[in-house]
């Protein structure tokens, strides 16, 4: 299965997604994505990825990996040369995948579970399209385009929102209304009014649903150690499900000296690359949640890895999907095969949305749960229809 070609694809409307598709002899093609920064990534695709994989063999994943992320260079951060490394991974077991005529879910080993938890991600159908980041004027707020505003919906009627979500079936949500604040003061201090504004969504939805509702916390990295702890702190009496990444994931002793005082679980972090930096913390037990994401922390292969590390510490993974169809799917696969597996993060905005718009096929969410897939491969692929208008720009490298 020669490696013949490498192509890139980029839509206008969705500025932070690059979609790769590796082709090989005989018209098979693998599907991989990643997120932020697209243009980075696609550059050091046909720079130096493809230099490298043009004509080689697409089944040898561990090979193609090991040279990807532990060159010269030594890769290990989530900058453009990992997303790539990721994007690639995940296209070359969709190949490995149907080649075989399986699912990945299959390939990794089959199901530990006929499905798995999945809870919403509050945001809405415009949340971070652009290279903006992640700022509150990049979150598309008050642009309605559908039932499931759901940013809007937590900084405005939380426990209404908490109702609606406990209806379709979820059990679990995730917010973040601490990140204006955080932006006012660079993360340094937040004020006591600020604390009650962002405090009163938990409230809300404690008040509409009781326990019925758990409630994930997410902090994006934003906040110094002793402001993370005040909020931490706050937050306790509502018995938040966990907090996540709620200062910079750069040092592990910060870490596991906030979560030790505060005792609140901390989940982390999407923003981690590789079994190596996941060590680091879970050595300093600074997580009790391990999340990771797909496209970025090395691919699904890379991904696995991370899964086993974490259950040699007793410590269950909560794969991370805020960004694309395709991470979404591939993280799917490994959450039902994952034997430590704790509950799959999703967007209804997203999966009921835009996402169907790029991708012929998506997990089954229903519920509150995803549902393997029995296509071969990863099981979906772009829509060319989307991707033949002016706004895509595609790019292809081939032998």
């Amino acid at each position: 299965m020669k490696i013949e070609a490498i192509e890139t694809l980029r839509l206008e409307e969705f500025g932070n997604l690059l979609w790769v598709q590796v082709h090989t002899e005989g018209g098979m093609v693998g599907l991989g994505e990643t997120f932020f920064g697209p243009q980075a990534v696609e550059a050091h695709i046909h720079e130096t990825v493809a230099p490298l994989l043009l004509g080689k063999d697409a089944l040898e994943i561990e090979r193609i990996g090991r040279v990807l992320q532990r060159g010269y260079l030594g890769f290990t951060g989530t900058g453009a040369e990992m997303r790539a490394a990721s994007a690639i991974d995940l296209a070359l077991w969709d190949l490995f995948g149907q080649r075989a005529g399986m699912p990945v879910w299959q390939m990794l080993g089959g199901l530990s579970r006929p499905r798995v938890k999945v809870y919403n991600t509050c945001a809405g159908y415009k949340y971070i399209r652009s290279n903006a980041g992640q700022r509150s004027d990049n979150w598309g707020t008050g642009q309605a385009q559908g039932p499931y505003e759901d940013l809007d919906a937590f900084l405005t009627d939380a426990g209404e929102l908490a109702r609606s979500l406990y209806d379709e079936g979820f059990r679990a949500m995730k917010i973040w209304p601490f990140d204006p604040a955080a932006e006012a003061s660079e993360g340094r201090f937040i004020s006591g009014e600020d604390m009650e504004i962002a405090l009163e969504p938990f409230r809300k939805i404690r008040a509409a649903l009781g326990e019925k509702m758990e409630i994930m916390c997410e902090l994006h990295s934003l906040w110094d150690p002793g402001s993370a702890e005040r909020i931490m702190t706050a937050l306790k009496p509502l018995r938040p499900y966990w907090v996540e990444d709620p200062i910079k994931m750069t040092n592990a002793v910060d870490l596991a000296g906030l979560r030790r005082r505060t005792g609140l679980p901390v989940c982390g972090s999407e923003t981690l690359a590789t079994r190596h930096a996941f060590r680091e913390h879970l050595e300093q037990e600074a997580l009790d949640i391990v999340m990771l994401d797909l496209g970025w922390c090395g691919g699904l292969s890379e991904a696995k890895r991370i899964a086993t590390l974490a259950e040699a510490w007793n410590k269950p993974i909560a794969p991370h999907d805020c960004t694309g169809p395709v991470v979404l799917t591939a993280s799917v696969h490994l959450s039902l095969n994952a034997t430590n597996t704790l509950i799959q993060e999703t967007v209804r905005a997203f999966t009921s949305g835009w996402y169907q718009e790029v991708v012929d096929e998506l997990p089954r969410i229903e519920g509150g749960f995803a549902y393997p897939s029995a296509r071969p491969g990863l099981g979906l692929k772009l829509k060319p229809e989307r991707f033949a208008g002016p706004d895509c720009h595609r790019r292809v490298s081939a032998a």
